[in-house]
């Protein structure tokens, strides 16, 4: 699965426990009309992905959904999402922007011959 977007935050890489386990959040806000910001976990070794890329900059990335099980202390069973990134690259600009694609030039279509015949046909519309 993928997410385009710009980045709207890239936060500091986290480290943890004894073991050492590295997290780098990042935040990408979608262009849609309802504009999403889905924050994207890259872990360990990923998290040096997210260093040439700055807050503005258009991309997409490559994202895995994990999900989680957890017995708190009450013995209440709960479930956790979160979204794991595992690549990133620079947006094609006219995706980012939303235009469309460039259209080739006219004389690269064959003129149509014979427009003005009738074509019989049996479409019944």
């Amino acid at each position: 699965m993928e997410v385009q977007g710009k980045v709207k935050m890239i936060g500091e890489t986290q480290t943890f426990g004894s073991n050492g386990f590295r997290k780098r959040e990042l935040v990408v806000t979608t262009d849609e009309q309802y504009p999403q910001h889905i924050l994207v976990e890259f872990v360990q070794d990923k998290t040096d992905l997210l260093n040439n890329y700055q807050a503005g900059q258009a991309v997409k990335v490559n994202i895995n959904l994990r999900g989680r099980e957890w017995v708190n202390p009450q013995g209440e069973t709960k479930y956790f999402n979160s979204i794991q990134g595992w690549r990133i690259e620079a947006a094609q600009a006219a995706s980012a922007s939303g235009e469309m694609p460039p259209v080739p030039p006219a004389d690269a279509f064959e003129p149509a011959a014979n427009v003005n015949e009738e074509d019989h046909d049996d479409l019944p519309f």
